[in-house]
């Protein structure tokens, strides 16, 4: 790792500035500014190369390996999985399929605050916890656009949605990994995060629906279904991850989440259905007859919901039975950055969340499509959505190459260091603010861990404090960074058809993020400083 030189640097407080400004460049160019999102983060990137070979020493050679490597890591397997993803959803809008998922979830219950709680809470936590990188955000924030809900209000409700189930998402990989690169026992690291979890997990439902419906009288309706929403997924979850391990926590919590929340609006059905306010006049006397319920045929149904059927089966069969298990070795191994702390970098194959859904969207589309054109309508289908993603990707690739510079040249680590010389003995309450700060930087809980479980390990040990305790505050902080990373911002932008308003996103997530880690770091110093 690069240190900063000259007698000025010296001082931690201007290094930490310095190692701010890349960071703050996105804050300010996206909030302030209302930069296009790929301008902000090639100029974002353009600064940490500059820092990174100037201020920082580190060589042309290595500064430049590390974009590359950011980049080939940005597009496998982060954009392969966008691309999937939005492929998915054109071909099942191409195909009429979305059409049918739309009426099948209004039979379900027309209610827009219980559509919420099943598509962005429960089944967008099935997508984080079984294949990760972004699936959660991208098909049930193009989903609920799909349906009817405001772009910009689909992709901020995902993006708040998609915090608690990050820290066991793709199947416990950033539990995992922290329990590596800390050298502490996974069994109670594992336990210890899904204890922290738990009170969020249960109020996140609540503020869904807070957040679509703006009042708390109309949350008195649906108060049963979003408690159970919540605690089935945060009972399931933590036995599953105390008793069994990090791998399937988050899987069992949200599919018992999906499956509880729609026994409950099938035995219990809202009285009172909530709609939009443009559609109040028009639909509300509809949506409460009987006779608004169309019939649709299983199947029907089973063809519409068959590119996501089939991603389900493809994500569980590769993890959980034994001889696909071998696909995950069908991988590459290149090293590309050579540098202090330079590894190898793997990319897989078959088993990437991408190719699966990938997969699923053309077997969906052969079973939809029409006769004669299928093949057709697939190929054109996807060149649209790969010219509809080209900013989006120009963004994923800076904010990841800039990411892996600032990793690499040390600029992370300082200001993580920082921040934990300021807090002293209070370095419980800002340990989650960390973790954020690690997810925020590069999109990533497993990355958030791999640059500070160590540090936060370390001090915690310096202070007296449970090392396990705030090694697993990482993670959970992590989860919350997650919600304002400019990667997980673009994702959503693009599922929601809103590239080059990743500002007014950025926007309206952040006041969220920060009342999640201010509250999660009360309860880190808390039980830190009472029980532990």
């Amino acid at each position: 790792m690069w240190q900063p030189v000259g007698d000025t640097l010296s001082n931690m407080f201007f290094s930490t500035i310095l190692a701010l400004v890349p960071i703050l460049c996105v804050l300010v160019c996206l909030g302030f500014l209302k930069m296009k999102a790929y301008r902000a983060t090639l100029l974002a990137l353009f600064l940490s190369f500059i820092l990174s070979i100037t201020v920082w020493k580190m060589p042309i050679t290595y500064a430049s390996q590390a974009v590359v490597e950011g980049i080939l890591t940005a597009f496998w397997p982060i954009i392969w999985v966008i691309i999937a993803s939005i492929f998915t959803y054109n071909i099942t809008v191409k195909t009429g399929g979305m059409n049918i998922i739309n009426q099948t979830l209004s039979n379900i219950s027309p209610d827009r605050r219980i559509q919420v709680l099943i598509l962005a809470f429960s089944f967008g936590g099935f997508l984080e916890a079984a294949a990760g990188f972004g699936t959660a955000v991208v098909i049930p924030a193009s989903l609920l656009a799909g349906i009817g809900f405001n772009p910009i209000f689909a992709a901020v409700i995902c993006l708040i949605a998609n915090t608690v189930p990050v820290a066991f998402g793709g199947i416990g990989i950033p539990v995992i990994t922290l329990a590596q690169v800390t050298n502490l026992p996974l069994n109670e690291l594992s336990a210890f995060v899904a204890c922290q979890l738990i009170i969020f997990i249960v109020a996140l439902p609540f503020v869904l629906v807070l957040v679509l419906i703006k009042s708390f009288k109309s949350l008195k309706e649906v108060f049963g279904v979003c408690l159970v929403s919540g605690i089935s997924f945060a009972l399931l979850q933590t036995l599953v991850a105390v008793f069994l391990g990090p791998e399937l926590s988050a899987i069992v919590g949200s599919l018992s989440s999906l499956l509880c929340t729609i026994a409950y609006v099938k035995i219990r059905p809202v009285k009172n259905v909530w709609l939009f306010s443009e559609e109040r006049d028009s639909q509300s006397e509809m949506a409460t007859s009987k006779d608004s319920i169309v019939s649709i045929s299983p199947k029907q149904q089973l063809v519409a919901w068959t590119p996501y059927i089939v991603l389900f089966v493809f994500i569980m069969s590769v993890n959980l039975i034994p001889q696909l298990k071998s696909l995950h070795n069908i991988a590459s191994k290149v090293q590309l950055y050579f540098g202090p702390d330079g590894n190898s970098v793997s990319f897989q194959w078959i088993t990437t969340p991408g190719t699966l859904m990938f997969l699923s969207a053309v077997i969906g589309g052969l079973i939809q499509g029409k006769k004669g054109k299928k093949v057709r309508d697939l190929i054109e289908t996807f060149g649209v959505t790969i010219k509809q993603l080209v900013p989006t990707i120009v963004v994923v690739s800076s904010i990841v190459a800039m990411a892996k510079l600032m990793g690499y040249s040390g600029m992370t680590s300082i200001i993580a260091v920082s921040l934990a010389s300021i807090a002293g003995k209070a370095y419980p309450f800002i340990s989650p603010l960390i973790g954020a700060l690690g997810t925020f930087v590069t999109g990533s809980d497993t990355s958030a861990n791999i640059l500070f479980g160590a540090l936060q390990k370390q001090t915690a040990i310096e202070i007296s404090a449970n090392p396990t305790w705030l090694a697993a505050a990482n993670t959970v902080g992590a989860s919350a960074g997650k919600m304002i990373s400019p990667q997980s911002i673009a994702i959503a932008a693009s599922a929601t058809g809103l590239v080059g308003d990743e500002g007014k996103i950025l926007n309206s997530t952040v006041p969220y993020c920060l009342g999640y880690t201010i509250l999660l770091g009360i309860e880190i110093f808390l039980v830190n400083a009472i029980i532990l």
